[in-house]
């Protein structure tokens, strides 16, 4: 019988229960049972696919073209689960879905209620996900923090799972803030006794409580905790700031948060030390024999969550080639206003990621041009690939002013532009190029070397392309188009000869790379910054 665990947050936000979630189900699927994780999303939005960086964050995108939260990311990288459209849930979906229902009179005229209907399609997508993934265990994140209007009716469904699936089936984990007061040099356990007390309101008892702290709790501390928050004192569970967040799942480990686990569910399993994920990330991650600075030119710098996967997938090729990657993250805008030169004459490394509008691509492609010209290893994603595209046709093809039809649709040389079936499209959410498509790599080429095979699959998330119009004049200039998607002949990935490291690609590899199984475009990236190691 599937088994479910709820993780919910309290006191503030961003503490990290898309973390704890994930390294939850990193301990469990070490002690062999097969995993699979939900995300709950309290906004009314039914994807974050339409919303600002700025705003959300990064959009995870999942093999089946799901928009998705973040935390998805976090899910496929801590263990080997695969999410898809069935692993996220929003508000805007749910309403979404019970306002259809009742418009097509599937209700037979009842009146539509949060309780049941709105708990019951809740608890319906995530056993949907359950059933879809064939799980031993479901780890379902409920976004926001206890105490939120809107993460009500998810925490309703997570407390009538209980009544549904039975005592044993069904285990509630609590994240929480143990503050420290500088003034006082005390940690403070009330916030969190608050937080519990709320959720008790609501008519769920945390089973597990994992406490958030810059420092360590001690034993006296514990037992008050458990006192207060009526959690046994071996489940109060200390999670103090980490170097690596790769460490979460040994920190957890060590504590018997999985023996806690096994217990309630009344399972058996092998036991688990959890060393290979040790030895080959987390002591790696901690101590690298090298270091190595790459320049990440955005538009979205100021907010560490729009890049998320990226920062990971960089610290994951650092990890292979136990190095310590430094980020220097540059607003691509600044390039603009001051010249490449000042921000990359020290880097070892350069990427520039994907992103949408006019803001900041002249910055973008100022910083490619200097990439190219000056030999400095280059990787470029979905946007990154684009203005790689239009700074060569400018520089090398004598296509002066080429652009994308995306930053100014009169352009006389539109080198990108929108893709055919994204012409006729009105709804902006859901509706570009999402998900895994193939591509054919050439012989011989940069790609290939890189990847040691002849097809691939990659996510992509955007609406324009390549314009095929201009390839001959790009490889006569000295570009390669090393691969192409074969159903419709779209270009997915450029090179530039005569170059150390200069790649460019239409997809989002950072989607599909790991702590210990790096995305190899990231893994050489790395490898070539350090042979020009500034």
């Amino acid at each position: 019988m599937t088994k479910y665990i709820f993780t919910t947050g309290g006191v503030i936000s961003s503490l990290g229960k898309g973390i704890a979630s994930a390294s939850i189900g990193k301990i469990m699927e070490s002690r062999g049972f097969k995993i699979a994780l939900v995300k709950l999303d309290p906004y009314i939005n039914v994807d974050p696919g339409t919303m600002n960086p700025y705003q959300h964050g990064e959009v995870y995108v999942t093999e089946d073209g799901a928009e998705t939260d973040l935390d998805l990311g976090h899910y496929e990288r801590f263990t080997s689960a695969e999410t898809s459209k069935f692993n996220n849930v929003t508000t805007g979906q749910v309403y979404n879905s019970v306002i259809s229902k009742e418009r097509r009179g599937d209700y037979l005229g009842k009146t539509i209620q949060v309780i049941p209907h709105i708990t019951d399609e809740i608890k319906a997508r995530i056993r949907k996900a359950a059933h879809a993934s064939g799980a031993d265990i479901v780890i379902v994140e409920i976004g926001g923090t206890v105490g939120d209007i809107e993460s009500l009716p998810f925490l309703e469904a997570a407390r009538q799972f209980r009544l549904d699936e039975g005592y044993n089936n069904v285990l509630y984990v609590h994240l929480t803030l143990i503050p420290y007061v500088r003034s006082a040099d005390e940690l403070k356990t009330k916030p969190t006794q608050h937080s519990v007390g709320k959720l008790r309101e609501i008519g769920i008892q945390p089973n597990i409580l994992i406490c958030r702290t810059e420092k360590p709790i001690s034993e006296e501390m514990k037992e008050k905790i458990s006192l207060f928050c009526n959690v046994a004192k071996t489940a109060v569970i200390e999670a103090r700031d980490a170097e690596t967040i790769y460490q979460i799942p040994l920190v957890f480990k060590e504590q018997g948060l999985d023996k806690i686990v096994l217990d309630h569910f009344n399972l058996r399993s092998r036991s688990t030390d959890l060393k290979d994920w040790n030895e080959k990330v987390v002591k790696r991650a901690l101590h690298p024999k090298h270091k190595v600075t790459v320049a990440i030119v955005g538009k979205y710098i100021e907010l560490q969550d729009a890049y998320k996967s990226i920062y990971e997938s960089l610290n994951h090729a650092g990890i292979y080639n136990d190095t310590r990657v430094i980020f220097k993250k540059i607003d691509s805008e600044a390039i603009e206003k001051d010249g490449a030169l000042k921000f990359l004459k020290d880097v070892s490394g350069i990427l520039v990621p994907g992103g949408f509008g006019s803001r900041g691509i002249e910055g973008k492609i100022a910083a490619i041009r200097f990439a190219r010209e000056n030999k400095v290893p280059f990787l470029g994603l979905c946007l990154g690939m684009q203005c790689a595209v239009i700074e060569f046709s400018r520089n090398m093809c004598c296509f002066k002013n080429a652009n994308s039809t995306e930053f100014d649709h009169k352009t006389k040389y539109p080198v990108i532009s929108l893709l055919e079936e994204q012409k006729n499209v009105k709804d902006m959410g859901g509706t570009m190029r999402l998900g895994a498509y193939p591509c054919r790599i050439k012989a011989g080429s940069l790609a290939k070397r890189i990847y040691g095979k002849n097809r691939i699959s990659e996510r992509h998330r955007h609406r324009y392309e390549f314009n095929n119009k201009y390839r001959k004049s790009l490889e006569k200039g000295g570009m390669v188009f090393s691969g192409i998607y074969p159903n419709k002949d779209l270009v997915e990935i450029v090179e530039v000869k005569n170059h150390p490291f200069f790649i460019a690609v239409q997809y989002h590899p950072e989607f599909k790379s790991k702590p210990d199984v790096p995305h190899p475009l990231f893994r050489d990236f790395i490898t070539a910054a350090l042979k020009v190691k500034r």
